[in-house]
């Protein structure tokens, strides 16, 4: 899988250049760079049809990798006594602060979700840091119907750079497939928001 880009929202105080997030951000790169369809192929192969892919198994090589690397899975945020937000899929501690990782598989409104869950963390101190994995618009053709994508989010990125963070990273990073055939299977789709539809 190729990563296209990384787009900091966010890039306040010295961690953003420290040795520590330039190591974390090569394990998540790296992390997706691994990911390949079909398994073994070495290489991220899309089934070429419209809509025709499910996006949850496409994250799960990734999170295994970063599990093997020291991060933790599907932890849960407080950040006050209202309702807790789902839980973030994969974190590792720097600084004693948790620098967290969301990795998109549900429509804009999650996208929208879980970058303001990474701000809110930023806010009020509990994060160093957050990165939105999400699609690109020409991998969205191919995968589960309104998928989260970087083009349909990227017009609202002044919302969070407008936020006076004095320590800490926001960053979206967009992903896309290696190659397209339609001799690869297609990824099976899950109970992921559209996906059943």
């Amino acid at each position: 899988m190729k990563v296209l880009r990384t787009t900091y929202l966010i890039k306040a105080g010295s961690f953003g250049v420290s040795p520590e997030w330039n190591a974390r951000h090569a394990q998540i790169c790296k992390a997706i760079t691994d990911v390949e369809w079909p398994e073994g192929s070495g290489t991220f192969t899309l089934h070429a049809k419209k809509q025709s892919n499910g996006v949850v198994p496409i994250k799960k090589s990734c999170m295994a990798d970063l599990k093997n690397l020291g991060w933790n899975l599907e932890t849960r945020f407080s950040p006050t006594q209202e309702k807790k937000p789902g839980p973030i899929d994969a974190t590792c501690v720097e600084k004693g602060k948790l620098l967290c990782l969301e990795w998109e598989t549900g429509n804009i409104s999650s996208s929208h979700r879980a970058l303001n869950k990474i701000a809110l963390g930023l806010i009020t101190g509990a994060f160093v840091g957050g990165v939105l994995i999400i699609p690109s618009r020409a991998m969205y053709f191919y995968l589960t119907d309104r998928i989260g994508n970087y083009a349909e989010i990227q017009p609202y990125f002044p919302v969070w750079q407008a936020l006076s963070i004095k320590e800490g990273v926001l960053a979206v990073i967009e992903i896309e497939h290696d190659a397209l055939s339609v001799d690869v299977p297609h990824i099976t789709k899950g109970t992921d928001g559209r996906a059943l539809r």
